[in-house]
């Protein structure tokens, strides 16, 4: 490939405008006028945090925004080896994306049908694209689902989606957008709910198939760790517009705009444990029009020391717990499946016990188990010395007060029907705390408060909420309990950076006004240090290695725990 090859431009936006129809029928322009290009055989990463753009743009390029509730403007142009996509007829933009440009969306079960196998999904994008006949699809899927690593693949074509594991989703969804070799490919968020090990080798495998295959690609997340691992050029959005753009080792290492090296010094990092973590807000105000640094970037912040002394007193003591499933083998038999394989561990009073692993490890059921949302085959889980495993179900309803859950996906947890002053208050009257329902409506109102929402937002319903604030409030509603002990269930891995420094500086003011225990359930391993006396790694539903968290990541001691900690994106 000659030097001028390598530096063509295979898509350039121009002057990109999109304004989508809000609650008065007005339209609301949420991109303002982005320019940037991308180069052949070249990675560009889209930065920025929800809100900012970004998956938008690619939905712009892919000819996907609905056309009854967006706009683009006449002003805009998305080039495409010459052609402007935006003039193209949906027919023309059938021909082109799916087989010219290929999108990986970020979860793979909402975009997996369902009732089809994978094998027909992704025989169909070959069958419309490149005309073959059933049976040379179907060997050419098999080539692919070798390609992009899924084991057993002769056996897992005829697989449905559920069948697989979230890591293998996903890599069926790269096969099929790679399936008519295309010469873009746009991945959003393809690795943000999967686990460290996975993470890697889902970027380890798009960064191969984009060397081999010579294709260019636009990389979206929300973080910058990532980048580097993977891009050439990076473009930092925020607000719908572009704040710096440039070479990844020039953006990262000396970052130009403000918002730029707020994000940065926004994530959770090994080498050190700030007290509190920065915020955007830390960084940078807005005044009128324009946003000001406020020059507190490399300001030195106190230390929070962790780990356990050994004299703590003990709040839950959890023994040999066991789960098993079953599933029907043959006629009459049953197959047993081990979640959880005897595992025993203790959480000392006022600290945090994080808790990591990969998928399918048992992390989640030990939280499940312990809050009797499933029922254990075996094993004693005592708080205060009493067997919570044990009770009735009467006797548990009393008891329950003493722990709750934060559930990952607070889009799912948190009834849509429901105001939040109705959420926050039904448990209140359930428990009988409180004894009328103006004393319940106070404590409501304080708890709002606590986690930093307005007064106001007890009238409204959750779909009026962000993400990072639906999560607040699913943390008042536990709050409404006074529990001792709360179970944090990848409560923050969905979140963008700035948004999960606000959750974890204020699980962390809560645990040092209140004296809480926390067990912290995550794939995040940089977040589980910050946030962690003690980590407990797990691995086919057993417990490998438990330790101080400094301890831990300076000297791990088992296999296992040396590999997901190699997995962690190191940045620049």
């Amino acid at each position: 490939m000659t030097e001028l090859e390598q530096n063509s431009i295979l898509l350039k936006v121009e002057n990109l405008k999109v304004s989508f129809k809000g609650e008065n029928k007005q339209y609301i322009e949420t991109v303002k006028g982005i320019s940037f290009e991308i180069p052949t055989n070249t990675t560009v990463a889209l930065v920025g945090e929800s809100g900012s753009g970004k998956s938008v743009t690619s939905l712009a390029t892919m000819g996907l925004l609905p056309p009854e509730q967006s706009q683009i403007s006449a002003e805009s142009k998305i080039v495409f080896e010459g052609v402007n996509l935006l003039t193209l007829s949906r027919a023309e933009m059938r021909k082109v994306c799916g087989k010219d440009i290929a999108m990986i969306f970020q979860e793979p079960m909402s975009s997996l049908n369902p009732v089809f196998t994978v094998g027909d999904q992704i025989a169909e994008v070959l069958r419309l694209h490149l005309a073959m006949g059933r049976k040379q699809a179907r060997a050419r899927t098999l080539e692919l689902l070798k390609e992009v690593g899924i084991p057993s693949a002769e056996t897992k074509i005829d697989a449905y989606p559920s069948q697989l594991s979230g890591g293998q989703q996903q890599r069926v969804m790269i096969a099929m957008a790679i399936a008519c070799e295309p010469k873009l490919l746009i991945a959003d968020e393809p690795t943000t709910a999967l686990d460290v090990t996975i993470q890697k080798q889902i970027l380890d495998l798009l960064q191969d198939l984009q060397q081999r295959r010579q294709m260019s690609m636009l990389f979206i997340t929300h973080d910058l760790a990532l980048v580097s691992e993977i891009a050439d050029e990076v473009i930092v959005m925020r607000h719908g517009e572009i704040r710096e753009q440039g070479a990844v080792k020039s953006v990262l290492e000396q970052p130009q705009d403000i918002y730029t090296r707020a994000l940065l010094q926004c994530r959770p990092q090994l080498s050190q444990r700030p007290f509190r973590l920065p915020m955007i807000s830390d960084f940078m105000q807005q005044q009128g029009q324009t946003w000001v640094e406020l020059g507190v970037a490399d300001q030195p912040r106190a230390q929070r020391p962790r780990g356990l002394k050994g004299n703590e007193e003990i709040i839950l003591d959890v023994r040999d717990l066991k789960k098993s499933f079953y599933s029907r083998k043959g006629l009459f038999g049953r197959e047993e499946f081990q979640a959880v394989k005897g595992v025993s561990f203790q959480l000392a009073k006022g600290k945090t016990l994080g808790l990591v692993g990969e998928s399918g490890s048992g992390k989640t059921t030990i939280g499940l188990l312990l809050m009797r949302l499933q029922q254990a085959s075996g094993g004693t889980a005592r708080i205060y010395g009493q067997d919570i495993l044990a009770m009735s179900e009467k006797q548990f309803a009393q008891f329950q007060r003493k722990i709750q859950i934060i559930f990952q996906n607070p889009y799912a947890s948190l009834n849509p029907r429901f105001t939040v002053g109705q959420i926050l208050l039904e448990p209140m009257q359930v428990h009988g705390i409180g004894t009328n329902d103006a004393e319940r409506k106070k404590i409501a109102l304080d708890l709002l408060e606590r986690v930093s929402l307005p007064a106001s937002a007890f009238h409204r319903y959750p779909h009026e909420f962000s993400g990072g604030q639906r999560q607040r409030i699913a943390i008042a509603r536990c709050l409404t309990l006074k529990p001792e002990i709360l179970i944090c269930d990848e409560s923050v891995s969905a979140l963008d950076v700035s948004v999960q420094a606000q959750v974890l500086n204020l699980l962390q003011d809560l645990q040092d006004e209140f004296g809480l225990s926390y067990i912290f359930i995550s794939h995040d391993l940089s977040v589980v240090k910050y946030i962690s006396d003690q980590i407990m790694v797990m691995n086919h539903g057993d417990i490998v290695e438990i330790a101080n968290s400094d301890d831990l990541y300076q000297t791990p001691q088992h296999e296992y725990t040396k590999r997901l900690l190699g997995a962690i994106p190191k940045g620049i």
